[in-house]
């Protein structure tokens, strides 16, 4: 089977790594992929949708992934293309993948199908955000469209909510774009991740994940800085609760619509003491979510996500490990603001006892990897508990350096 994953951060990594060791016997391409991805998937190259299926097309790939949201939404839309050019795909097409691309649109769906969430008011200006936080603090703003996971800003008073109307509603470090301004909800939060099919769906391994890049919650947003995720983070009663309140709703919702979709959706929940309320949707899967949830996942990996992709849900094609599952992101320089290049990267060569996954990095002149982006590269370890996971993780990271490096201390403990 010839599977190409689009993409060519940690997340991707992740999947090709679990596509890889699926018992199907894949050929693996990876558009764009890293120097990382590329040790196990072939390159594409391609100037764009058309081209990229284009080139699937000449090459007779049986499977595409969409593991990069933007692709999803970029000119015609990949999987909206993928379907025109009879090529399966395991990402939903541009119509439903507004449930991430929009905020907006994604709260109009909420509120439609009675999925708890919390209040919003969606502006255009600073003036009218001002008039819908009406003085209330804290306040969450988010931009309306794609951010990589940067356009959500939690505001403690006024001054940190101007500084980012700013940034969204006039220096447009967006791009061009709405703003929500939505109720702030208290409580822990925790991702679910669930395989949609049509009407159909599978609930996979919960995660929880940290956006703040220091310690204990605090200073800016990142993409994430590491993440957890375990069967055991969900008792049944509260399992049963999300999905009959917000998952079977929302696929629901989506044939109601006339919404197709086939791939995975992420529900970002915050566990209020009124119930889980929906925060967000994403139309794939979360990073760096996907680099502690997939090492869990066994079976046929590929054969599920092709299967799925033809509209066929095979839930008994994968399982899920017992025991817990933690991810370490280190990050370069400089991130979230910015971010460092060129530092080189040592020790990885001494991690055994768990995975690295390749974010931002690239090898250099010599052929040693160097350090290309904000969230450089993810270390990911398992434990039969909590506590055995996360020590086994730092452990294990502690052995990889580079100049700069940016790690969090509480990634595991903090939460629980």
């Amino acid at each position: 089977m010839k599977v190409l994953v689009v993409g060519k951060g940690g997340r991707e990594h992740a999947i090709i790594t679990a596509l890889s060791e699926s018992p199907a016997g894949t050929e693996l391409y990876s558009f764009p992929g890293s120097d990382a991805i590329f040790e196990l998937a072939r390159p594409f190259e391609a100037e764009g949708v058309a081209s990229l299926v284009a080139f699937m097309k000449k090459e007779g790939v049986d499977l595409c992934v969409a593991g990069e949201e933007s692709y999803l939404v970029k000119d015609e839309g990949l999987a909206n293309a993928c379907e025109a050019a009879g090529i399966p795909c395991w990402g939903p097409p541009k119509e439903a993948a507004r449930l991430e691309a929009s905020k907006e649109f994604a709260k109009e769906f909420m509120v439609r199908h009675a999925i708890p969430t919390g209040g919003y008011a969606t502006v255009d200006s600073i003036a009218e955000a001002r008039a819908a936080i009406a003085g209330k603090y804290p306040t969450v703003l988010k931009f309306d469209g794609l951010a990589a996971g940067k356009g959500v800003a939690v505001c403690p008073d006024e001054s940190t909510a101007d500084e980012f109307l700013r940034e969204v509603l006039v220096e447009r470090k967006f791009g061009e774009g709405r703003l929500l301004v939505e109720e702030f909800l208290e409580g822990p939060e925790i991702s679910i991740f669930a395989s949609v099919v049509d009407g159909d769906y599978q609930i996979l391994a919960p995660a929880r994940d940290y956006k703040r890049i220091y310690d204990g919650d605090e200073g800016p947003n990142t993409g994430g800085m590491g993440a957890v995720s375990s069967l055991e983070m969900l008792d049944e009663e509260l399992r049963g609760l999300i999905e009959d309140t917000v998952v079977r709703p929302t696929v629901e919702g989506l044939v109601r619509d006339g919404l197709p979709y086939r791939g995975f959706l992420y529900f970002g929940l915050m566990l209020t003491t009124d119930g889980p309320k929906l925060l967000e949707y994403n139309c794939r899967f979360g990073d760096p979510e996907a680099e502690a949830v997939l090492p869990m996942i066994g079976g046929d990996f590929a054969r599920y996500l092709f299967e799925g992709a033809r509209g066929r849900l095979q839930p008994d094609l994968i399982r899920f490990a017992d025991g817990w599952s933690v991810c370490l992101v280190s990050a370069s320089a400089g991130y979230p603001a910015g971010s460092r290049s060129g530092d080189v990267i040592s020790g990885l060569d001494q991690v055994s006892d768990a995975r690295v996954f390749h974010a931002g990095t690239r090898r250099n002149a010599d052929g040693h990897f160097e350090t290309a982006g904000g969230r450089v590269l993810v270390v990911a370890a398992a434990g039969a508990t909590r506590e055995e996971a996360v020590a086994r993780v730092y452990a294990e990271s502690d052995k990889v350096c580079f100049d700069g490096r940016q790690r969090r201390s509480d990634i595991g403990t903090r939460n629980f």
